[in-house]
């Protein structure tokens, strides 16, 4: 459930955003951060999320500017998988049907609470051309229906130089997974 921010932390994360924003302008060279920073402040809402995405780990950046909604879309941009968000399985079907060694949560359930989303295949390929992420991490990616009705879920990293879509049980879990989350703003 979304919360606003006091004007503290919102000053501190709109500095942390700016800071990353100009020390990263490969990622969005035709935008300027006073145009985001005006939609920002416009949208607290948006502005807690964005809290939560850096609180666990997940160094939110601007990556799309869509022209057709006037919203700029932020993706997690951790060089690993944010580290507050991994030892989950993938979502609270998974969770409950766990027997033992339950995890404390589920990527989609993380995910919703936060008001966010989980990237999908083609918007990690999407992150993964402005940088390299997830060399020693994994993270779940949006599970088509078709694959999560059979039990499975999938997940994506990088490795030998390469971006790699794997599968496991939606059950599973591993120290080293979490996931990455993108907001449109």
């Amino acid at each position: 459930m979304a919360q606003n921010l006091s004007p503290e932390q919102t000053a501190a994360l709109l500095t942390t955003l700016k800071t990353r924003f100009e020390k990263n302008m490969n990622r969005h060279n035709d935008l300027r951060w006073t145009d985001v920073a005006a939609k920002l402040e416009a949208n607290p809402e948006k502005l807690w999320s964005l809290h939560v995405m850096e609180e666990t780990g997940g160094e939110p950046d601007v990556v799309i500017y869509d022209k057709k909604t006037g919203e700029y879309i932020f993706y997690d941009c951790s060089p690993e998988s944010p580290k507050g968000r991994r030892s989950v399985c993938y979502d609270r079907e998974a969770l409950d049907a766990r027997k033992e060694h339950k995890p404390a949560d589920s990527a989609m359930e993380m995910a919703t609470s936060m008001g966010i989303d989980i990237l999908t295949e083609d918007q990690y390929r999407t992150l993964q051309k402005l940088g390299t992420f997830d060399t020693k991490t994994s993270s779940w990616v949006k599970t088509p229906p078709e694959i999560r009705k059979l039990g499975g879920a999938v997940f994506c990293d990088r490795r030998y130089d390469t971006v790699f879509l794997y599968h496991n049980g939606a059950e599973s879990y591993y120290a080293a997974r979490g996931f990455r989350g993108w907001l449109s703003v």
